[in-house]
């Protein structure tokens, strides 16, 4: 009969020792295996007597007994323990490999051959030296060392087993972390918000690396004033300015020691540095910056990098402290985390420097003409706010609205073809000089059109002068020929040409603008475009333009949205 005992031997090694019974068996002897507790699990009988199962056990137990380290056998050399009771047996401990990395101390059970009564009677006078007695003897000892064999197969099959297991365990951790630095990657987009971008890292990590809290420190500047906060993080971690600050600075400490993240526990040893009682252990690795700014928080390691921010985790679960494994882990992240920071700072920085640009070559268009000074911004801001209330209405996406803007700021680039003697002149234009003016939006288009970013608002630009009766310029088109952009850009226009004082007349009351607006619509303006206009609340928006105030802008202030706008022409 057979029992398997499947937390110590394997299914092979149990059938491994069922091919070793059925061999074992033509020699007429009886085959026996013991689990770790004595209990008889397998028992295979040759057909020429039978065993005794209390003898079986009685052998087992008196071998595991005699195998412990203190005890060994007196006859060294071999691990086969022969008996010679009633019947004579031969008994081996069977063992797994001491990997010490799995656990596995113990023994696996006992393997037993009873060679029977018989065998006994001739074996104890071996001395006579008749050929029977010296036949068992070469029977027991070619048993003995198959018996032994057996042990060092099934010994082999241990080590083998858990030396895959734990290859198996590493693939599967390696696995893990290069999905989680896959996923990193992946997302690593400029136009990624930071604060996602990191709670991401946070969880990705955490579900890889089991700890009780982890956060992500960076320095921000609040109310003037550099501080360490907490951009991302989950679980049970306290950070305050002060501990940020005293963490940042033995991270430092460590790093400048030649070490690559700061590793402190009181597992095997008392803590390096003095930490809050609840934290057992803590591993904190740097964000490595180029920031060239004398900030006075981040400072410099002795390779002269800045630490710009750090990511800490405590009390390390599942394992009793934060390994090397975990250091390398984590560095990795927070290399991709750091990468990610730094580019987000050279595309915001990169916005910057476009919308500065864009905004310099309109001002100096608008300079053409001092009456005109500031109408490009303006238009701008009058076409995000019509925007803004058409999104009230109906769905619109954030990227439109953006585009829009930027074609009310760049509506007039074209006038830098226009000389600026027609631009300034004093007086109505004749019919010639006024159709050299009109060439302006196809001019801006055409210009707007070499870049390929800027293609997208080109439609803006080209028609922002056509009416919806197509008595427009400069392709004359009419009703839902004209696109979107186009209507809204030329509505903002309108209204800020009529507000603003020219050379040859004097600027309007907003209520005359707005009667204007009124009268055209269904002509010169879109009707539902003009109407959703003209049931905003225009003299908050008049406050605003008067003003110079940023309230327009969801985003704090001009510069703020001005960027975000050309953000959706480079990403």
């Amino acid at each position: 009969m057979l029992h398997t005992v499947r937390n110590s031997l394997s299914p092979s090694q149990l059938l491994d020792l069922e091919r070793f019974a059925d061999r074992i068996g033509k020699f007429g002897v009886n085959f026996a295996v013991c689990d770790a507790e004595g209990v008889i699990v397998l028992l295979r009988e040759g057909g020429t007597f039978k065993s005794s199962r209390e003898q079986l056990v009685q052998w087992a137990r008196e071998a595991q007994s005699q195998r412990q380290p203190d005890s060994r056998p007196e006859q060294a050399g071999t691990s086969v323990w022969r008996f010679c009771d009633t019947n004579m047996g031969l008994v081996v401990v069977l063992e797994p490999a001491q990997l010490s990395s799995t656990g596995r101390e113990g023994i696996l059970g006992t393997a037993l051959i009873d060679l029977g009564r018989a065998s006994r009677s001739i074996a104890c006078s071996v001395a006579s030296g008749t050929p029977d007695a010296r036949a068992v003897q070469t029977d027991s000892e070619y048993l003995a060392e198959m018996l032994e064999l057996l042990a060092e197969k099934l010994q082999a099959y241990t080590k083998a087993e858990d030396q895959i297991e734990m290859v198996s365990t590493e693939l599967s951790q390696t696995y893990e972390e290069l999905v989680l630095l896959h996923r990193l990657s992946t997302n690593m987009k400029v136009t990624e918000a930071d604060s996602n971008f990191l709670q991401m890292a946070c969880d990705c990590l955490t579900e890889i690396v089991f700890v009780e809290g982890i956060a992500i420190l960076l320095e921000k500047t609040i109310d003037d004033e550099q501080q360490w906060v907490i951009a991302a993080g989950s679980g049970l971690i306290d950070m305050d300015d002060q501990m940020a600050a005293i963490l940042h600075g033995r991270l430092t400490e460590e790093i400048n020691s030649g070490k690559e993240a700061l590793l402190d526990s009181e597992i095997d040893s008392a803590f390096k540095y003095d930490w809050p009682s609840r934290m057992k252990n803590v591993i904190a690795v740097p964000f490595f910056g180029k920031d060239k700014t004398d900030s006075h928080l981040a400072g410099r390691t002795q390779n002269g990098n800045s630490i710009m921010g750090l990511m800490v985790a405590i009390n390390r679960i599942g394992k009793q402290d934060f390994d090397s494994t975990d250091v390398k882990l984590f560095n990795s992240v927070a290399g991709g985390c750091a990468v990610f920071i730094e580019n987000g700072r050279l595309f915001k920085d990169l916005k910057e420097l476009f919308i500065g640009s864009l905004k310099a070559l309109t001002s100096s268009i608008d300079a053409k003409d001092k009456y005109t000074h500031g109408h490009s911004e303006r238009v701008a801001f009058i076409s995000r706010w019509i925007v803004e209330r058409l999104s009230e209405k109906e769905p619109l996406e954030e990227e439109q609205a953006h585009k829009i803007y930027l074609a009310g700021l760049l509506h007039d680039v074209g006038k830098i073809g226009i000389e600026e003697a027609l631009l300034r002149k004093n007086g109505k234009l004749t019919e010639e000089e006024f159709d050299r003016v009109k060439k302006h939006p196809s001019i801006g288009a055409g210009i707007l059109r070499e870049i390929k970013q800027m293609r997208d608002i080109v439609s803006g630009v080209l028609c922002h002068h056509e009416r919806v009766d197509g008595r427009g310029y400069p392709n004359g088109l009419q009703g839902e020929q004209i696109p979107l952009t186009g209507k809204i850009v030329g509505l903002a226009d309108s209204f800020d040409a009529m507000t603003s004082k020219r050379t040859y007349r004097d600027a309007m009351t907003v209520e005359q603008a707005l009667a204007e607006i009124e009268k055209g619509l269904g002509t010169q303006f879109d009707e539902k475009l003009g109407r959703i206009f003209l049931d905003s609340d225009v003299y908050r928006l008049w406050n605003i333009i008067r003003d110079g105030s940023t309230e327009l802008y969801s985003n704090g202030n001009s510069e703020e949205y001005g960027a975000a706008a050309v953000g959706t022409l480079i990403r």
